[in-house]
């Protein structure tokens, strides 16, 4: 058989964790010849498809990225190009193709398989938003990065007595902001899953300050649409962070900083714990593949790695635990 892989959507640490894994197992174990998809689907439309072998994945683990390049397609997005894509399959004789991605490529996936196209999912995304499964790999790592930097504020916020708003990534969910606000200690979490005022924030900042001198704050970067019009007339820039500090310094009186991690939370070196999430992803992929399971995808269920079918979890996505924030919600203030 000849299996293709590829990467597609935002790159997370792991990715190439996953490739070697995926490569290896199908190399080694099974003697299929192993295709590597450039760019994302871009490369399956592009016809952009090189051989991956023991050599081409040797020493991947610990690096960040991806060695095949990714980019972002959405099923709309990718639909007209269904007849291309399918002659390029053919063209390269390709057998299956195993994706990883996120929410929008498991949702590619699952329409590809539903139009003859042998598809396996991996889950990987920095959001640990995706359904059906309980982590997605590059999640442990952003939340280290994030938790550090918050850890790193708390003696200059407390030696300025200022307010320190960290925004943290996430898209529409609140995953890292929840797990690293609670990490690192932080005084205010906001994430898109609950509702909040900022005139809330203010009032909690301003009797904390009767006792303490700083305060952090984490937000979302997915709370933007949340904000009403009124506060967002107070913004500086189209980071919810600043929108935050301007309402803050003109509520509370204090003075007010932001820290955008942006990018940095979703580079560098996978944690120990990803690397080995991933290359457990990729080798349940590989299986996968051989047992002739597609239209599905790993997931982590406890423990163990299993398959679920695609078209249960496409389109759906994974949102914060009611329980987890509330115990956040305990070290508020």
């Amino acid at each position: 058989m000849r299996i293709g892989v590829l990467t597609s959507g935002g790159d997370c640490p792991g990715l190439d964790a996953a490739i070697r894994a995926v490569a290896r197992r199908l190399s080694g174990e099974y003697d299929f010849d192993v295709l590597g998809i450039k760019n994302g689907f871009k490369g399956l439309v592009e016809g952009d498809i090189e051989p991956l072998n023991r050599y081409s994945v040797s020493g991947i683990l610990p690096k960040g990225g991806t060695i095949l390049g990714t980019s972002r397609r959405t099923v709309e997005e990718l639909r007209p190009d269904l007849p291309v894509i399918q002659g390029n399959i053919k063209r390269h004789e390709i057998d299956a193709i195993i994706v990883i991605g996120s929410v929008d490529e498991v949702a590619v996936s699952s329409m590809l398989f539903e139009n003859g196209i042998n598809t396996v999912c991996i889950p990987a995304t920095i959001d640990n938003n995706i359904y059906g499964t309980e982590r997605t790999f590059g999640f442990d790592t952003a939340v280290s990065i994030a938790t550090d930097a918050i850890d790193r504020l708390h003696s200059t916020a407390d030696s300025h007595n200022r307010v320190m708003v960290v925004e943290l990534m996430g898209g529409s969910c609140g995953w890292i902001a929840t797990m690293a606000g609670l990490a690192g200690g932080a005084d205010c979490i906001l994430i898109p899953e609950v509702d909040f005022s900022l005139q809330e924030v203010a009032e909690l900042i301003k009797k904390r300050h009767l006792q303490k001198s700083f305060s952090i704050i984490v937000a979302a970067e997915g709370i933007k649409e949340m904000l009403s019009q009124t506060e967002k007339q107070l913004a500086r820039s189209r980071f919810v962070a600043d929108h935050i500090a301007d309402y803050l310094e003109q509520k509370t009186g204090m003075e007010a900083r932001t820290i955008i991690l942006g990018h940095v939370q979703r580079g560098g070196s996978p944690t120990s714990y990803d690397r080995i999430l991933a290359t457990r992803y990729g080798v349940k992929a590989a299986d996968m593949v051989a047992e002739k399971k597609f239209g599905s995808m790993a997931a982590l269920k406890g423990t163990d790695i299993v398959d679920i079918p695609t078209i249960e979890v496409a389109g759906k996505v994974r949102r914060v635990d009611a329980g987890l924030y509330d115990l956040a919600s305990v070290f508020f203030g």
